[in-house]
């Protein structure tokens, strides 16, 4: 592949943010660590480096350092913070701590044209510590603040830049025209991440690793399994077979959904398996969410190898797992296909079913498996379904699962997200604005009512919904309070066994944005 940029991740908190970022230029990138192998990081051909930033000194103790090859390779390179600190110091300038920590907002002065900074003044985010009290020979200050002698350095004949600030987080918003004029200009990268590239490199990297060898699909009615099984079946045809378990516990109209989808294209090769009354006869009396997933978890196995082995034990196993998974657990491994026991679907499969994995979402974000859901042409209902838990409606159905519980539940969250998507608060149209993620909780507590004059003693349902940029923390929505009450009174007036309902305002943290 080439029209790359690499980035070496630094420790900072917003490093993921970088690589979301560049994507957004349409500009592939992908994230190593600082001190991956150099065969690894080069396999990518990239056309540039950016380096981001980071906790430690520059000047400590087995402070992290500069890999050789990147000044050696002639190639552009960025610095972010950290990572500006560590260009100047490894080229013989001077780091040192500031008389003032910086950390917030802040305005810069570009003093200087150059190719990645506007002329003018311009809001900037800080998060810094240290700063550069001597330049590297070659370098000129782009850029200073109040605060900050150095805010932006760089050699133009070199195509070496660096910034004391963080281009990568919304709070500086000059931000993205920054990466990308590193990427476009200095770089001289082609725009061509979209949809259409993106899903031809998966084709043949599908192809290339399979052969003519047989895979099976979980598909669990979430975006992630339905586009990686999509992406399948687009690159090896009948060579892909697909399993859908109906648990019981899915959302409203979700299993018809994934048939519309994918009988189609997969006919016989879509085995829909209803084995609901099996788990519901597995969780029956237990209470305890813990007890409850794994019941759901071994299940799920059971079901699961019964249909594997009806498709002849196939050798590899398509699995959803998506860029944010990779980078949270460690830097991707191009070279290996990774042999599982466990799936995200599936839980921990016997020792005699393991797979190869076949992951084509491996190296997207959740915005790119969107476009290339709809790229490929699933509906867009599928395309754009809310985040769902792999125990499904067991989760947020709390005391005892039965099915005439889950059937509340199940109204009522369609009820909620119907009135959010309506509104233009949830769904693809949302935009920024829009709510990350919402959804019922049916709870196991009744309260006295009063409905047609007529005393009752119905259950709660409270109604969570969150915005989010990373779903590591969450804030509750501010939701219009018509829409509330509108949501409320429908619940009310048309799901059974419901006579009240509420709204959680509890943040992320210290509550979880599940209620499990």
């Amino acid at each position: 592949m080439t029209n790359t940029i690499a980035i070496l991740d630094y420790g900072s908190q917003y490093s993921q943010l970088i690589a979301r970022r560049v994507r957004d230029q349409r500009v592939y990138c992908e994230l190593f660590p600082w001190d991956a192998p150099q065969e690894k990081v080069e396999a990518i051909h990239p056309a540039g480096y950016i380096l981001s930033g980071g906790p430690p000194s520059v000047y400590a103790e087995n402070a992290p350092t500069l890999p050789d090859y990147v000044l050696q390779s002639g190639l552009p390179v960025l610095g972010i913070c950290y990572g500006m600190h560590l260009l100047a110091h490894t080229l013989g300038g001077m780091v040192a701590p500031a008389g003032e920590r910086e950390y917030g907002p802040a305005e810069i002065e570009t003093l200087t044209d150059n190719l990645i900074l506007p002329p003018g003044r311009q809001p900037v985010w800080m998060s810094h510590g240290d700063r550069i009290e001597t330049l590297p020979d070659g370098f000129t200050t782009l850029a200073r603040s109040s605060n900050c002698p150095v805010a932006a350095f760089g050699n133009e004949s070199k195509r070496i830049y660096g910034v004391q600030f963080h281009p990568e987080v919304r709070h500086t918003p000059g931000g993205a025209e920054l990466l990308r004029r590193f990427a476009l200009e200095v770089c001289q990268v082609n725009p061509e991440w979209i949809p259409d590239s993106i899903i031809q490199h998966s084709v043949a990297r599908i192809r290339a690793q399979a052969g003519g060898e047989h895979v099976l699909s979980a598909i669990s009615g979430g975006v992630d399994s339905s586009v990686a099984t999509a992406l399948v079946q687009r690159a090896l045809g009948d060579q892909l077979s697909a399993v859908f378990v109906d648990t019981g516990m899915m959302r409203k109209g979700e299993r018809r959904q994934v048939e519309e989808a994918f009988r189609e294209s997969l006919g016989d090769r879509l085995a829909v398996v209803d084995a609901a009354e099996i788990f519901l006869g597995k969780l029956a009396g237990v209470t305890e969410p813990e007890v409850k997933r794994r019941i759901i978890g071994e299940t799920f196995i059971r079901v699961f190898e019964a249909q594997a082995l009806k498709a002849g034990k196939p050798r590899f196993l398509v699995q959803g797992t998506i860029y944010p998974d990779v980078i949270e657990s460690s830097a991707p491994d191009r070279a290996k296909a990774q042999t599982i026991k466990t799936h995200h679907n599936v839980g921990g499969l016997p020792s005699d079913l393991s797979f190869e994995l076949i992951e084509p979402l491996r190296y997207l974000f959740k915005d790119e498996v969107r476009a290339v859901g709809e790229a490929l042409g699933l509906p867009p209902a599928l395309v754009w379904r809310q985040p769902f838990p792999g125990p499904g409606l067991a989760v947020r159905c709390l005391g005892e699962i039965t099915a005439a519980r889950l059937e509340t539940l199940r109204q009522a969250d369609d009820i909620f997200t119907t009135e959010l998507t309506e509104a233009g608060l949830l769904g693809k149209n949302s935009g920024e604005a829009g709510v990350a993620q919402a959804f019922a909780v049916l709870l196991p507590v009744r309260s006295v009512g009063v409905m047609g004059d007529q005393r009752t003693y119905r259950e709660a349902i409270a109604l969570r919904a969150v915005t989010s940029s990373d779903f590591m923390t969450a804030d509750w929505a501010r939701l219009p309070m018509d829409l509330l009450a509108r949501t409320a009174n429908r619940i009310v007036n048309e799901v059974p066994g419901v006579n009240r309902v509420t709204y959680d305002i509890t943040s992320k943290p210290p509550a979880t944005i599940e209620w499990e």
